[in-house]
């Protein structure tokens, strides 16, 4: 016996749950790679014992096997990643609590939860991927799940599988446009989905660790970062423009990622191993109130310079030598603080010291177009006779005049990221603008450094506050110049002084057939890889990169001049409407196209049911005429001549019998009382 004669000689239980556990195999599939191997052997384990007992007919296991597997399984969690919460404990139980699920698997409800599971475990699976493959195999996978879920409403009867896969394809296929709509319309306010991590990467998105792109995610969020009140006169509130809340200040450059100075406390405060700050303030002081989020950062934000420790409830904080303000533990809490800054000072030596050097460092075989650029430049008597001054302007007109622009779709950058931007690509976000402006200044042994932090900020005129978001994270340049020290560069506003929307980073393709390619013929293996690509490309474009900006533009295609989230809202409520009328629509000509001859013929024996004669519904107009007069005798001689000529009408079509004859005479004919 073959094994597709063996499958259709199964019980349908049996035949069902196979195919259940394949199904569920294949969601949980793509996971091993991030799971522990413990749970995906426990979890593999667990689902082939199932198909066992479902091949062999065996009974399922005691709620006493179960309850132990499941302690098992929690304590291995807990082992494993310290907690059952985010994103890789919360997955790892998941997996083990649907294959354990399957033990249980009695009665209709219990394959409810398997289905809940089952769709909840498959969209974990973009927890950790969204690539194309990834995206097809949960494309399969809910087909699957689909096709399960049909047959389990199916109760009666052996349904062959394929005819519930056409129904499941059919509802996937009539949900598809709805899911198109709202994917293109929904709004994209960040985050469109959150969950706990598990690492210490705090809420403001902002670290001792920048890599080219980094800002842009955090950018996307547009949830509250702090809330400012200033104190005193409007006029004494500094522009927008000046308000810059400082963050880390990242000295250290690999080639790809910039990182902080590590520093060291000396009892309260913290000694900055490096430059002294010698910091120098002129002018009123500016006096406000901080209410900041927790970020789970020891940092505080405040406006570039704050002289003063900021007043903190119940915490100590210090500044380090580059004007950055912390506190003596993670914030964890909202925490309110006032503190007072002064928008004119100076900080830093203002003569060349050695501790200078550490700033012009750059790593060696990385963007060697930057350094010829910066050689040329150096070359040039008139800039090399300005010093230090005119080398930074000259670098700023280049950036206002070389055809650069800001965008918040820069793409992804190779090895040599100034090089691409100062040549290539030439567009790029502030973090791309910043490194390449910085790497470019060092190149000609000026030294200069990245400051993260926010910048600007939007007046609340209901309660008066300035309220910073997580979109208003940007990163600027510190420039140091003989007689001034530290000197603020923003290269960004030379590009777009606007600076203005949300920004995205774009995440670099990754190939899925890579390895499979080499055991191909090179021909085959390179247009096979080219075909991938494009289509990969396509991918990225079309739907990972799929932002705001292509959202606002398409309504400024179907004629929007200034499109907003509440133009998008409106957009899609008017379609969520037309769809609504339009299934309204199809199901009124639906019901027109169903037999009217047979819904007369129902509605009769609904008025007979009514009468205590109970006909079934098999049972055609002539055998209904004769019941009739053996139950109601010669006064239902006109409901029983009724009754032979719809049969009529349904068999031998006479032109002197018309269905909408019938039907007027059907409410006045003389129905029998119970």
């Amino acid at each position: 016996m073959t094994l597709r004669q063996t499958l259709a000689s199964l019980p349908r239980e049996a035949r069902d749950t196979l195919f259940l556990l394949f199904v569920i195999a294949w969601v949980i599939a793509p996971q091993v790679a991030n799971l522990p191997p413990w749970t995906s052997l426990l979890a593999g384990g667990l689902l082939l014992w199932r198909g066992v007992l479902a091949w062999r007919g065996r009974p399922l296991p005691g709620r006493w096997t179960v309850a132990t597997l499941l302690i098992v399984a929690v304590a291995g969690t807990l082992v494993t990643h310290r907690t059952i919460l985010g994103r890789d404990a919360g997955v790892t139980l998941i997996v083990v609590l649907l294959a354990l699920k399957m033990l249980e698997l009695r009665a209709r409800r219990d394959a409810m939860v398997v289905f809940f599971l089952g769709f909840f475990t498959m969209l974990s699976n973009f927890f950790f991927s969204q690539s194309l493959a990834t995206a097809a195999a949960m494309l399969v996978a809910l087909l699957g799940l689909l096709t399960a879920l049909v047959n389990a409403h199916m109760p009666v009867g052996r349904p062959p599988l394929a005819q519930t896969f056409r129904i499941a394809g059919s509802m996937a296929l009539l949900g598809a446009p709805i899911m198109v709509a709202l994917f293109m319309l929904f709004p994209r306010i960040a985050p469109l989905w959150g969950m706990p991590t598990d690492s210490m990467k705090g809420s403001t998105g902002l670290s001792g660790v920048m890599k080219v792109g980094s800002i842009a995610e955090l950018a996307l969020n547009d949830a509250v970062a702090l809330r400012v009140r200033f104190e005193g006169p409007a006029q004494d509130i500094p522009q927008q423009s000046a308000m810059y809340f400082r963050g880390p200040v990242l000295a250290g450059f690999d080639g790809r990622e910039w990182q902080a100075e590590p520093f060291r406390e000396d009892s309260a405060l913290a000694a900055r191993i490096g430059l002294p700050a010698n910091l120098q303030v002129q002018g009123p002081a500016v006096r406000y109130e901080v209410t900041m989020e927790p970020q789970k950062r020891p940092w505080l934000m405040v406006l570039e310079a704050t002289p003063n420790a900021p007043e903190l409830p119940n915490m100590q904080a210090y500044m380090t030598q580059d004007l950055q303000w912390m506190t003596s533990r993670p914030i964890m809490d909202v925490m309110r603080y006032r503190a007072e800054s002064y928008p004119t000072f100076r900080h830093g030596p203002e003569t060349a010291v050695r501790q200078l050097h550490v700033h012009e460092e750059l790593p060696p075989g990385f963007n060697p177009r930057t350094l010829a650029l910066a050689a040329q430049m150096r070359a040039d008597p008139s800039l090399s006779a300005g010093g230090t001054p005119a080398l930074v302007n000259a670098a700023l007109q280049r950036l206002r005049t070389g055809g650069y622009t800001y965008t918040l779709e820069p793409g992804v950058y190779g090895e040599h990221t100034a090089d691409e931007f100062w040549f290539d690509r030439k567009e790029g976000f502030c973090e791309h603008i910043a490194s390449a402006f910085v790497v470019l200044m060092r190149a000609m042994d000026i030294p200069a450094r990245i400051v993260t932090g926010y910048q600007g900020g939007e007046m609340n005129y209901f309660d008066g506050y300035w309220t910073v978001r997580q979109s208003d994270a940007h990163a600027w340049a510190e420039v140091w110049m003989e007689g001034r020290g530290w000197v603020r560069v923003d290269p960004t506003g030379a590009v777009a002084p606007g600076r203005v929307g949300q920004f995205q980073r774009l995440r670099a393709p990754q190939g899925a057939f890579a390895a499979a390619m080499g055991t191909l013929s090179p021909g085959l293996a390179q247009n096979l890889r080219a075909a991938w690509e494009a289509v990969n490309n396509r991918w990225n474009q079309w739907v990972l990169n799929y932002t705001q900006t292509r959202q606002m533009d398409l309504l400024k295609a179907l004629g929007f001049e200034s499109p907003s989230w509440q133009d998008l809202t409106t957009v899609m409520g008017f379609l969520v409407i037309a769809a609504a009328l339009g299934g309204i629509a199809w199901n009124l000509w639906e019901r027109s196209q169903h037999d009217p001859w047979l819904r007369l013929l129902a509605r009769t024996r609904e008025r007979l049911a009514r009468a205590g004669l109970e006909l079934p519904a098999t049972m055609p107009p002539r055998a209904m005429a004769a019941q009739v007069q053996a139950r109601f005798g010669a006064g239902a001689a006109t409901l029983a001549d009724w009754l032979l000529r719809l049969e009529r009408l349904r068999y031998a079509p006479h032109p002197d019998t018309e269905l909408a004859a019938l039907r007027r005479e059907f409410s006045g004919l003389p129905w029998p009382k119970k």
